[in-house]
């Protein structure tokens, strides 16, 4: 059986909106730019992937979650520089109106859209928060802001979190959250967005201990996405040279997946030093520092290993590793389906009576009321067989469990496996334990 992967986005992009896993935003009124619905199958994955991630983080002895609110008083901005920094330079083509990033372009050639030589304007910085107003009098004093990462309600937090949890470092807070950039060329699907999720674990530890710490959380993250099913040799390390360290950082890396648009950051691993909690000191005049009873009662600013995943790009990269093209060209045999791992499936047993018939449909229904009980179940009767078995393999179901005439004669069903496409005849008082078995949970 040949396989192929998935060659371009625009492929993707059809899937997921003839099988329901995102949708344009706001699409009967001609579409929103960048931004998108995540429909039935896209937001169970989503929350998938989130529960993989919030587990792997809180279910240990060091780590605790928060939610911190989206609005923060605007001084958290101003003390965390991005009022001040948080810009990228853009430019206009003077001809067509269309806007650019700066640096993601040579402004000595054309214009990609109009063609238009020397026209570009100077750069000029372009601030990505959103603003808004609070109150009921919309003046510079009610201005806040969307805000534009989860970090920063991490850190307002920490002395809270650390002496209500009785939490000695080292110890970390998770969160995951929406967060949002008036991006200037956002594109590429769900790669780059306007409104995202973000899923955050700020690492708190002692100063001269950060080294140690990254490569501790090195392994665990990059682990964590093989555990989800992405192949290994579909993903790299990024590591960020002197110069393209961000301003807090003294050490930073990227994990990367190859996209159909070429290799693209999941998740960046950093070490934060004690930047933030020093401008939030700074800036609140609250004394935030850590009192370590285990060194002599000494006090000080932890430093901070952050490691931030893009929920929105991570469930990007599940969709396009799990993409697959079998028998291509064959219009008899050929398939798309989505091997997604069992635990991020949005559908994990489809459950499928043979045919439309009453005989067939009321026991057929009783047995798929008995499995949704264990697993997340869909039950299928619209169409032929085979059909039904394409459409299930585009939604990434493991396993389809059919009800035949047979059935009713001998109590047992037959369990298709969407990977390999065989067949088993199974017990009807055997098939939990095979569910089991064959999904590993």
């Amino acid at each position: 059986m040949s396989e192929s992967n998935l060659k371009s986005m625009n492929d993707l992009v059809s899937l997921c909106k003839r099988r329901g896993f995102i949708f344009q935003s706001s699409e009967i009124y001609g579409g929103l730019g960048s931004c998108w619905d995540y429909a039935p199958y896209g937001i169970q994955l989503k929350n998938n992937i989130k529960e993989r991630w919030w587990k792997a983080m809180t279910f240990r002895d060091d780590v605790v979650g928060i939610d911190a609110s989206i609005f923060m008083h605007p001084q958290v901005w101003k003390a965390s520089g991005h009022v001040d920094g948080f810009n990228d330079p853009m430019v206009d083509c003077k001809n067509c109106k269309e806007r650019y990033r700066e640096d993601q372009i040579d402004t000595s050639k054309p214009c990609s859209k109009c063609g238009a030589k020397d026209s570009f304007t100077e750069p000029r910085d372009f601030n990505l928060m959103f603003s808004t107003q609070m109150g009921a009098v919309a003046d510079s004093s009610s201005q806040v802001y969307l805000r534009p990462e989860t970090a920063q309600g991490i850190f307002v937090n920490f002395l809270n979190v650390q002496q209500t949890m009785r939490k000695k470092l080292p110890f970390g807070i998770a969160q995951i959250g929406k967060a949002f950039r008036n991006e200037i060329t956002p594109g590429n699907f769900i790669f780059r967005t306007r409104e995202f999720e973000q899923m955050e674990m700020q690492f708190f530890i002692k100063p001269g201990t950060q080294m140690d710490a990254m490569e501790k959380w090195k392994e665990i993250r990059w682990q964590w996405h093989l555990d989800n099913g992405i192949r290994e040799d579909m993903l790299r390390w990024e590591p960020h040279g002197p110069g393209n360290l961000a301003h807090y950082a003294d050490a930073a890396t990227d994990i990367e997946y190859n996209f159909p648009i070429g290799w693209g950051e999941m998740e960046g691993i950093h070490s934060r030093t004690d930047f933030d909690l020093k401008q939030h000191e700074e800036y609140s005049k609250k004394n935030l520092k850590y009192l370590d009873t285990e060194d002599g009662n000494k006090k000080y600013l932890p430093y901070v290993l952050e490691t931030s995943v893009g929920c929105d790009r991570s469930l990007l990269a599940v969709l396009c590793d799990a993409y697959r093209i079998e028998n291509e060209g064959d219009k008899e045999n050929e398939r798309v389906v989505l091997k997604f791992h069992p635990k991020l499936a949005p559908v994990k047993v489809a459950v499928l009576p043979l045919v439309k018939k009453e005989k067939l449909d009321t026991p057929a229904r009783k047995l798929f009321e008995d499995i949704q009980k264990n697993y997340q179940s869909e039950y299928d009767v619209a169409g032929s067989i085979g059909k039904r078995y394409r459409r299930q393999d585009e939604i990434g179901t493991p396993l389809c469990v059919t009800f035949d005439f047979d059935t009713l004669d001998d109590n047992a069903v037959t369990v298709r496996d969407r990977d390999t496409m065989t067949q088993e005849r199974v017990a009807i008082d055997q098939l939990n334990k095979y569910l089991y078995d064959k999904l590993g949970f």
